[in-house]
């Protein structure tokens, strides 16, 4: 039975767990080459790292793969993989959706779920970006998050003067 809510990005995510694809997911880097391939699949815009970088990078996120591992598999597991869409209509908060139209881990196609399960949220789709919003377009995002902060001030009557 397909959940409502499933995308193609499910479906990888459903081969990826019946696989015994566990020991190299391309969201955990083990050495500098499969780093670069990470950015590679998180960004749409190609950044040129230097291996020193790259190295640096693993070292950092080395000793924490065991975690990012559990986590990883927790998310793409059966019993976790609609809890945000089975609990969206728990949100209350005003909401914002950050989106790159270019996103290679977890489809676009989401941000429409979630604005037409929560017809109050704003959601911004930007060109030209993948997976890491704020790494490839920083200004963009910080713009359309002040902004957002801004609506939601401007609908609360504004900032409480300081005295």
């Amino acid at each position: 039975i397909r959940h409502p809510c499933e995308t193609k990005f499910d479906n990888h995510l459903q081969d990826l767990e019946h696989s015994n694809y566990t020991l190299n997911i391309p969201l955990i880097p083990t050495t500098p080459e499969e780093m670069e391939d990470m950015f590679r699949l998180c960004s749409h815009v190609r950044f040129r790292i230097p291996q020193q970088i790259l190295q640096g990078l693993v070292d950092v996120r080395q000793p924490h793969n065991t975690f990012y591992q559990e986590v990883f598999m927790e998310i793409v597991g059966e019993k976790s993989r609609y809890a945000l869409q089975d609990h969206l209509h728990l949100i209350t908060a005003p909401l914002q959706v950050i989106w790159g139209k270019q996103d290679q881990v977890v489809d676009v196609s989401g941000a429409a779920v979630i604005a037409e399960m929560l017809p109050g949220c704003r959601v911004d789709l930007l060109e030209n970006c993948g997976h890491s919003v704020v790494m490839e377009r920083p200004c963009r995002t910080a713009k359309l998050i002040l902004e957002f902060i801004i609506l939601q001030q401007n609908a609360r009557g504004g900032m409480k003067k300081s005295s």
